[in-house]
Parts: structure tokens; sequence; C-alpha cells
């Protein structure tokens, strides 16, 4: 339930962001904006109910912590705003997912965990769907530079889930995303200083089929914030506690699903039915990928 709730909010936060930068911020400023504020939510809750998560990370731990920081929160936002605000929404996702075989990929050449022999026919359903639904046969028919970052999104929610089933393994879930955050904001504030974010309107218009009304950008960027960030990368590490990363993924799957048909109800966007062949084959890969994992249960001693 952790990890379905957070898939619901990551799908619907979608939508809210490209509304938020449809007010004339950039998917640099934004990133900033997002995960700032995202930073102070995560330390005025620990300053008032879990003072320990505050004590920095040592050794290790703040090595793996900065990594998670750096790749798995900043370098995935940035990735990803710049994705969705280039291409369809569900086929940003949709792209973005293929982080669940390139976590299976790590598993069976660096890691050398067996893996079972569906993985490769599930590489190549990944693959050649990500094909039908980009239609390669008419020269890439999207935004090659939002296919580019789509990619590195997936390398970088690969990253986050490898790094976080590590982390959360020895360290208190609110403390290990609390500092990947605090690591990600000096790093925007770096490449875009929140003091430089433009003048915002009065209001901007929610977009596609509610182009007539609209809202005050503040107010979409507090719900990115919270609902869409807050909430669903606390639930995402909880979530890492209880169950592997390759379960995790799989449920998380309902990410996409849910952006695509946010994408046709609010954007007015549609895929073909050669497309909508392309899109089951890449959820079918991934699929495969993670039930081709093996995963060896052990029983804790009293």
């Amino acid at each position: 339930m952790l990890v379905v709730t957070a898939a619901v909010l990551f799908g619907i936060n979608g939508g809210v962001s490209r509304v938020a930068m449809g007010a004339g911020l950039s998917p640099e400023s934004f990133t900033t904006l997002r995960i700032t504020a995202a930073t102070l939510v995560f330390v005025a809750y620990a300053a008032c109910f879990r003072r320990s998560a505050l004590r920095r990370p040592r050794g290790t731990a703040l090595l793996l912590v900065i990594a998670l920081g750096l790749v798995g929160v900043t370098g995935l936002q940035l990735t990803y705003n710049v994705a969705i605000d280039r291409l369809p929404l569900g086929i940003a996702l949709l792209i973005e997912y293929l982080a669940p075989v390139l976590v299976v990929l790590w598993v069976r050449f660096v890691r050398r965990e067996p893996v079972r022999p569906r993985m490769w026919a599930a590489v190549a359903l990944a693959v050649a769907g990500i094909a039908v639904v980009g239609q390669v046969w008419n020269g890439l028919e999207l935004d090659g530079l939002g296919v580019v970052m789509a990619l590195l999104a997936a390398v970088c929610f690969a990253t986050y889930f490898l790094l976080g089933e590590h982390n959360v393994g020895f360290d208190d879930p609110l403390r290990v995303i609390l500092w990947a955050f605090v690591v990600a904001t000096v790093a925007m504030n770096l490449i875009e200083p929140v003091w430089t974010t433009p003048d915002l309107p009065g209001s901007t218009s929610l977009l596609g089929r509610l182009d007539d009304h609209a809202v005050s950008p503040w107010v979409a960027i507090g719900v990115v914030v919270l609902m869409g960030t807050v909430v669903p990368f606390f639930l995402m590490m909880v979530s890492l506690r209880h169950l592997p990363a390759t379960i995790v993924t799989v449920v998380s799957m309902l990410e996409p699903v849910i952006a695509t048909v946010l994408g046709w109800a609010w954007f007015r966007e549609s895929l073909t039915a050669v497309q909508l062949v392309g899109v089951v084959a890449v959820l079918s890969g991934i699929v495969l990928a993670q039930t081709s994992r093996r995963v060896e249960l052990t029983i804790p001693p009293p």
C-alpha cells in the first residue's frame, strides 16, 4: 500500500508539474524550488517529531547518502522535469520505467547474482516496445532531447532504488531521505540558485482540457512539493525497508499507467493502436525482468 500510494501521487504529480512550469519556470528553476522546499519540510518534520534524523550520517553511510542525493534525487528530478516538458506524459514515464530492467541488469552483471533466462526476453521486449512507442521507423517522431532525458531519468531512478534498498537496511528511512535531499538542495542551488527564480504571475492556466481554468502557480508548486515529492519519496523509502527493490519497482509501475491515463484525460494526449502495443510490450518486459531475479529469502534468527 505504501508503494501504490506513492505511485499514484507520482503519476498525478507529472500533470501538476506541467502547470507549475507553465507559469514561466524553466525545468532547472522548478527543480531547485521543488527540492529546496521539500528539504525544508523534511527538516521541519524531523525537528518536531524525530530529531535523531537530523544527525549527519558518517563514514560509508555518508558517501552512500551523497550518491543518493546527487543521482537518485537531483539527477532524477532534473531529467524527469525536462522529459515531461518535452514528451507526452505517459511516454516520458514509460521510458523512465526502464529503470527496473536496469536494476536487474546491474544485479546480474555487477553483483553477479543469478537470474532466470527470461531476463533476455524481458530486455528485448522492453527495447522493442520503446522503439514502437517512439515509432523509430519514421525517424523517431519524439523530441530527441526529451527521449535522452527520459533515458537518463531511468538510470537515475534505478540508482535511487539500488542505493535506497542498501541504505535503509541499516539506517532510519527518514534520516536517509532527509540527508539525500539536503545534498540535492546544495547541488541544485549551485546549478540554478533559488534566489534567481523569476517573478511568477498571479495565476496560470491548468492547461489541456482545463485550459479555461487558472490557479496560483504557488498553489501548484505547493502541491508538487508536498503531495508529489515529500510524501511519495518518503513512502518509497519506507517501503524499501519491508520489500526488496525488485518488488517495489514492479508495483510502482502503476505510475506510468496513471500518467498515460492522465495525459489522455487532462492533456488530450493519445497513442495510436501500434503505440499501445509498444506500451504493453514495455510493461511486459518490465514484469519479466523483475520476476527473473532470484531473491533468496532468509529467516532471521530470533
